[in-house]
């Protein structure tokens, strides 16, 4: 997968992206439920908003978006990183993208439907240990966990130093639009 220049062009019409709209289901289980106390649903769902915007994500021609973040347990993020990455051990996030073919999807719906753009799984008992050890709030971490998912789900990769590198900058500058760092 590319850095998702495809799906960010620079000559976005800005009044386009402010249109946009992003519905982000935040789903936790019952021992992670105080973590919206931490961040509530509703910071969720204007970060995600305010990302897209940033990144002028330009793939619905309605500006109609999905996705799931489910913050989940050590112990929930190991099987699904043992079953779908076959790495038996817990992660901060996984990235389980909608689109991994533009070119395959029926974009007629498009026009009609939110797109989909996939599921973020975030381990928060790991960002509660990185956070700590980057001497950052659980917010921030969660963030960043966050905004790393999503570019996932618009394509980003990081194969390489280089390419990590660039992924961590654009992190950066997400967190930096939502007054995290």
């Amino acid at each position: 997968m590319g850095t998702g220049n495809m799906h960010t062009p620079a000559d976005s019409d800005a009044s386009t992206a402010a249109n946009l709209s992003i519905d982000a289901t935040v789903q936790t289980n019952a021992a992670n439920e105080d973590i919206l106390k931490v961040t509530p649903e509703t910071d969720w769902q204007d970060w995600f908003q305010t990302w897209l915007s940033f990144l002028r994500v330009e793939l619905s021609p309605i500006q109609s978006y999905e996705l799931s973040l489910q913050l989940v347990s050590d112990s929930d993020i190991r099987q699904l990183n043992a079953h779908y990455r076959q790495k038996d051990q817990p992660t901060d996030v996984l990235a389980f993208a909608a689109l991994e073919s533009i070119t395959s999807q029926p974009t007629e719906l498009w026009s009609t439907f939110p797109v989909c753009l996939g599921d973020i799984v975030i381990s928060v008992e790991t960002a509660q240990r990185q956070s700590k050890q980057a001497n950052r709030s659980l917010k921030q971490e969660l963030a960043w966990l966050a905004a790393h998912g999503l570019l996932h789900l618009l394509g980003w990769d990081h194969p390489n130093e280089e390419r990590l590198i660039e992924m961590l900058n654009k992190q950066t500058q997400l967190l930096q639009k939502i007054s995290l760092i």
